[in-house]
C-alpha cells in the first residue's frame, strides 16, 4: 500500500509563506519522481514542482524564486516551501508520486487527497 497526506495548508496574506508537507508511507521503491500539483476552482490539476530521487527539482514558470520543493534524507515527507504568496496560488495542493518526471498529473498514479492554501489581499 502507498499513502500520501497532505497537511500544512491554510489561509494567508499576499505576500506571506507557508509550508506544507506530504508524509509519505508504503511501498515507495519504485518512485523516482515526487511533485506538488495544485487545482484551483474550474481549473485543470497544474504542475508547481517536482523533486527525483536524486535531488533534482523542477518549477513551474510562475513559481520559479518563491517556491521550494525538498524532500527528506529517507523519503517519508515530501515539503512545499511557498514564499511571496499571491491570490492566484489560492488552490488545492495535492502530492504525488511517479514513476518518471511529468509536467502531467495523468502520469502520477500515487496521490495524496490535497489541502487548502488561500491567499487572500
Amino acid at each position: 500500500q502507498v499513502h500520501l497526506v497532505e497537511s500544512g495548508g491554510g489561509s494567508v496574506q499576499a505576500g506571506g509563506s507557508l509550508r506544507v508537507s506530504c508524509a509519505v508511507s508504503g511501498h515507495t521503491y519504485s518512485f523516482y519522481c515526487m511533485g506538488w500539483f495544485r487545482q484551483a476552482p474550474g481549473k485543470e490539476r497544474e504542475g508547481v514542482a517536482s523533486i527525483d530521487s536524486f535531488g533534482r527539482t523542477n518549477y513551474a514558470q510562475s513559481v520559479k524564486g518563491r517556491f521550494t520543493i525538498s524532500q527528506d534524507n529517507a523519503g517519508n515527507t515530501l515539503y512545499l516551501q511557498m514564499s511571496s504568496l499571491k491570490p492566484e496560488d489560492t488552490a488545492v495542493y495535492y502530492c504525488a508520486a511517479g514513476p518518471e518526471f511529468s509536467w502531467r498529473a495523468e502520469s502520477y498514479p500515487y496521490w495524496g487527497q490535497g489541502t487548502q492554501v488561500t491567499v487572500s489581499s
